[in-house]
């Protein structure tokens, strides 16, 4: 899984957290999962924006986070272990959710992570991710005008590529709506080029070009930023 450092978990703070009204139709689609007095991992934590999410959403859920990166552990100012998909710091059946937001396509081995992800989780458990892949790009706004991050998603798994290299099945997939901005302006003042996988894959002048055209929209356009990212709930091969 990929490791930020100071920097980046900084930006990312900035770029990347969402408020929670912006996150409330999230709370919506994961309430069939979160029920009180489960015990869900929060898996590639990173700066901890869903664990404050769950902590108001489902006071009642037991959440572990668990975060490769020293310095999103720091950033995140909250309790986290030190592990990652292919390394949980959890004993054998101890969870009945795993939590994994944005974190997918940084797992370079999915065969090992489906392994662990089987080991901590109960029988009749879940993985749920939040996600963008590869063959589902519709919902991003950003490349309305950063076009050249399209290219990214070429080293983003395709749904199929996720549930049958974790080795599990898929019971659910959706888009989810979420505001990530209030208006193209503010969303213009948080982007960061080192806080998103996507931007990452952009040079200086291919960035600088996309940020003057989001700027020259937020000064025409009013309301809210709309994004869709997926919800995918996978489950063990026969429920089990």
């Amino acid at each position: 899984m990929t490791r930020y450092d100071a920097v980046e978990a900084a930006s990312y703070r900035v770029a990347r957290e969402i408020s929670l009204d912006g996150l409330s139709s999230w709370r919506e689609v994961l309430l069939p999962y979160f029920v009180p007095g489960r015990s869900v991992l929060d898996l590639g934590a990173g700066t901890g924006l869903f664990v404050r999410a769950f902590a108001e959403w489902f006071p009642a859920v037991s959440v572990v986070a668990v975060e490769p990166s020293a310095d999103m552990r720091a950033a995140s100012g909250l309790p986290m272990l030190a592990g990652d998909a292919c390394s949980v710091p959890l004993p054998d059946a101890s969870v009945d959710v795993v939590w994994m937001s944005t974190v997918v396509h940084h797992v370079s081995d999915l065969g090992a992570a489906g392994v662990e992800l089987r080991r901590v989780l109960r029988p009749g458990g879940v993985v749920v991710l939040r996600s963008l892949f590869r063959e589902r790009p519709d919902g991003i706004g950003l490349f309305r005008f950063f076009p050249e991050a399209v290219r990214a998603l070429a080293s983003f798994p395709s749904v199929d590529e996720v549930a049958s290299g974790l080795g599990f099945e898929v019971e659910r997939l959706e888009a989810v709506p979420q505001v990530t901005a209030l208006s193209l302006a503010e969303k213009a003042s948080s982007v960061r080029w080192e806080a998103d996988t996507l931007l990452r894959s952009l040079s200086s002048e291919e960035f600088s070009a996309g940020l003057a055209r989001l700027r020259e929209a937020a000064a025409v356009e009013s309301g809210p930023v709309v994004d869709h990212l997926d919800l995918l709930v996978l489950r063990t091969v026969g429920g089990v």
